[in-house]
């Protein structure tokens, strides 16, 4: 993610980072650019990088990239949020998950609507392109419900996420 915060900062654009304290160690090994946010753990790190996001974009990565990726698509599932989800599929790499997912529509496990959370493209400028069209739709969720967050994710409300 350096390489990544540091193009978005040498673009000019605002790069925040946030990271649970126990990982500022292991994690920050050079000079940081942009704002660094401390976080007491893993769940409030997410609840704040969903609550400052204006989308989500997933590039090529592991474990932590997939878990990641699947709970933000959960919380727009839910009616959590109302913010794209794009995968920035690079020579095809989430190719795999995308018929995983095809094939959990077509077996009725995921809606057709809820398979529309999730936009793919094999391009930055695409994806850019996908997202700034991107239209929620929530179908058979209550979505704009006041989610209690607080003792999972560090906010009392839906709304802390969904600014």
């Amino acid at each position: 993610m350096g390489l990544v915060s540091q193009a978005v900062h040498d673009g000019g654009r605002h790069v925040l980072g946030v990271i649970p304290k126990t990982l500022m160690p292991r994690e920050i090994t050079g000079e940081t650019v942009g704002e660094v946010r401390a976080v007491s753990g893993m769940h409030q790190r997410k609840a704040e990088m969903a609550r400052q996001a204006d989308a989500f974009i997933a590039l090529p990565g592991g474990y932590g990239t997939l878990e990641e990726l699947l709970e933000v698509i959960t919380w727009a599932q839910l009616g959590i949020h109302d913010k794209p989800v794009g995968l920035l599929n690079v020579d095809g790499y989430y190719n795999s998950l995308l018929s995983f997912i095809d094939k959990a529509v077509d077996e009725g496990f995921i809606t057709p609507a809820a398979r529309h959370i999730i936009v793919s493209a094999h391009t930055a400028q695409e994806l850019m392109c996908l997202l700034e069209d991107y239209e929620a739709e929530h179908s058979g969720v209550a979505s704009k419900l006041s989610w209690e967050m607080e003792q999972q994710l560090g906010y009392t409300v839906k709304s802390e996420i969904s600014r």
